[in-house]
């Protein structure tokens, strides 16, 4: 579909102008004048709108939306092992379906356009982003070795079949992710290497994120999770490291060299009581930062616009610097620095040949106005309530607040269903 988005403000080259964005064949046409021959089949009024490039979520686990507010205010080893994988054994694929199929709508509604999502349930982030018109990066988690031989092997074998059976889809693309050094032993991480390698994909791991991983690494092989990785060969492969909150200057060194793509998870982090990652001396060295929500169980939201005001103010208040980590910064974390973490070329920009993910969000609201820096509005002023349309692949996935491809209700009510079998789990 030929879409004209007419006078509008737009975020183009971190800089707001007011254009028409012309879109075709998934991808922006032109800004400002119109190609010759372009008829618009539809047209959307820029009027008290503003244009950004659709966020980019870069860590979730989308099917935990069914765990939202049922295991809060714990610490993070009795959250995950004794509340959160106990779950994950109750629910099933259907039910991992619509945790996704939630999370899809919370996102769209937010203006995301793109996740990240490392999931144990085969076929379910794939079939809800497909069906929901989301762009997804899909990684099977891995967790196995010699303690859970069998396990491992399944794992590695699901993902090998959604990378067969998703590959030729143009909204889906993969990664290969070893969940953590605590969960896969040495020749299982070699496996996984080993399997990147063999699909030429990209590596997508949690990292640092506990005082108890980092120590039971030091314990067990006498170097921190950077260095322990780093000993094996495994940022010779395109990495993405979700969270590495506990860093030291060496490990920062490590990741920056290797060009380690760097997933910030604030909220999660602190709501777990795990830490604060060391954005500001991540970014001084030159590492690519992205934003993630992590998973509804942890967070408890998805909402990108709340996580970039998050890290901003933050950064800002653990440094005592009031310019570090700008509104500029967080914005490129969810958006550009997203894209380049993903290895998804032309994406996160509003510029003539990339791919049309655009999120339009409505000004007249009290906390928009007045805008006198649209860019600082989207940092500390928006909720994420105010995306209005949400455009991915040049495709209208929600208009006026309305979700185009996905029954809200019939969400709901499967979702309410879970929530009672999980309810009569405790």
């Amino acid at each position: 579909m030929n879409i004209l988005i007419k006078d509008i403000l737009a975020v183009v080259d971190c800089k707001i102008i007011k254009t028409d964005i012309c879109i075709g064949n998934s991808v922006i046409l032109s800004l400002g004048e119109k190609p010759n021959g372009f008829i618009p089949e539809k047209v959307i009024d820029g009027k008290d709108k503003l244009a950004i490039p659709a966020l980019i979520n870069c860590h979730t686990h989308a099917y935990m939306s069914v765990f939202r507010n049922i295991a809060d205010d714990l610490p993070f080893n009795e959250w995950l092992f004794d509340k959160i994988m106990p779950l994950e054994d109750v629910v099933d694929e259907k039910d991992a379906y619509w945790g996704c199929m939630l999370s899809c709508i919370e996102m769209i509604k937010s203006g995301t356009g793109t996740f990240c999502d490392m999931h144990m349930f085969p076929n379910t982030t794939h079939t809800a982003a497909i069906k929901s018109g989301m762009r997804a990066v899909v990684s099977r988690g891995l967790s196995g070795g010699k303690n859970d031989v069998d396990g491992g092997k399944r794992r590695i074998k699901e993902a090998v079949e959604e990378i067969e059976k998703y590959s030729g889809n143009s909204l889906i693309s993969f990664m290969i992710a070893p969940h953590a050094i605590y969960t896969c032993d040495k020749e299982y991480l070699l496996e996984t290497m080993s399997l990147a390698d063999k699909f030429n994909l990209p590596l997508n791991t949690h990292l640092s994120e506990s005082v108890f991983e980092v120590n039971s690494c030091l314990s067990q092989n006498g170097v921190t999770p950077v260095k322990y990785l780093d000993s094996l060969g495994f940022f010779e492969h395109k990495t993405l490291a979700a969270h590495c909150v506990h860093l030291t200057e060496n490990d920062m060194d490590i990741l920056s060299t290797k060009k380690v793509s760097v997933a910030a998870n604030p909220k999660s982090n602190l709501k777990l009581g795990n830490g604060i990652a060391p954005i500001k001396q991540l970014l001084d060295k030159g590492v690519n930062i992205c934003l993630g929500t992590d998973g509804a169980a942890s967070n408890n939201s998805l909402n990108l616009f709340s996580e970039m005001n998050f890290t901003a103010l933050l950064h800002k208040g653990t440094s005592g610097d009031a310019s570090a980590v700008s509104a500029l910064d967080v914005l490129a974390f969810a958006t550009g620095n997203g894209a380049k973490a993903l290895g998804i070329e032309r994406l996160g920009k509003i510029e003539v040949g990339y791919k049309a993910d655009i999120a339009i969000l409505d000004t007249n609201y009290p906390q928009m106005r007045p805008m006198n820096n649209p860019i600082c509005a989207l940092t500390y002023s928006a909720t994420g309530n105010e995306v209005v349309t949400t455009i991915i692949d040049g495709k209208i996935v929600m208009e006026n607040r309305i979700l185009t491809n996905i029954d809200v209700e019939e969400v709901y009510y499967n979702i309410e269903k879970i929530t009672e079998k999980l309810r009569s789990t405790k």
